[in-house]
């Protein structure tokens, strides 16, 4: 199976799909789309994927959009290592986490949302970023608790997981907008932790080609 990730090198969403694709050894075509000059929204991509945000997978058959559901479909098609649980109680667990930061958090720093506030409402870059830092804040206060509260050496166990693919993304935002992570040294540590492996290392976003 020929697989094709549109991405952007900073994006968040897509980061969490390369994740996904480096633990489970996964060969693919990277065709990159530049959010800030509005690639995403050219035809020939809104062809792939309506909402004109990234990433897409083309897997030769068909086109996946949203990060949760092509890491699912990564996950039952390619299934080890396996990024859920086999135990129902402990997947529903791990897809929480992996929620809390893909529907709770991200989108409210999403570019197109950033792009709102300073065009619609006239926020200043300091409002911006405190706009941000305030759902990043949020969010990982949820999660820092529920994680900690159990033992493993990352989000959920002793092995990476959707929620790992998810958390290293968020924490590398988390720095960027200058969220004081010093409340949260459970997931510092599995950041820490993660961004030891080859998967981690080779889905960062400065080692893509479209980095500048």
């Amino acid at each position: 199976m020929s697989l094709t990730l549109h991405g952007y090198w900073r994006s968040g969403a897509a980061w969490r799909v390369r994740i996904a694709l480096a633990l489970k050894g996964l060969d693919y075509a990277s065709v990159p789309h530049d959010l800030r000059l509005g690639q995403q929204a050219a035809p020939d991509y809104c062809a792939l994927n309506r909402q004109a945000l990234v990433p897409a997978l083309d897997t030769g058959e068909a086109v996946l959009t949203q990060s949760l559901a092509i890491i699912e479909w990564l996950d039952e098609v390619y299934p080890e290592p396996a990024l859920l649980p086999v135990d129902p109680l402990t997947r529903a667990h791990v897809r929480s986490l992996a929620q809390i930061i893909a529907c709770d958090i991200h989108p409210l720093h999403n570019l197109r949302v950033l792009k709102a506030l300073r065009g619609n409402f006239g926020a200043d870059e300091a409002q911006v970023t405190d706009w941000t830092a305030q759902w990043i804040e949020a969010g990982l206060a949820a999660i820092e608790p529920v994680v900690a509260g159990h033992d493993g050496d990352f989000a959920w166990g002793d092995g990476p997981t959707m929620a790992d693919c998810c958390l290293v993304p968020q924490v590398y935002s988390a720095r960027r907008f200058g969220v004081d992570l010093a409340r949260f040294p459970r997931l510092v540590a599995i950041d820490a932790r993660c961004a030891t492996l080859p998967a981690f290392q080779r889905a960062h976003p400065d080692q893509q080609g479209d980095a500048p």
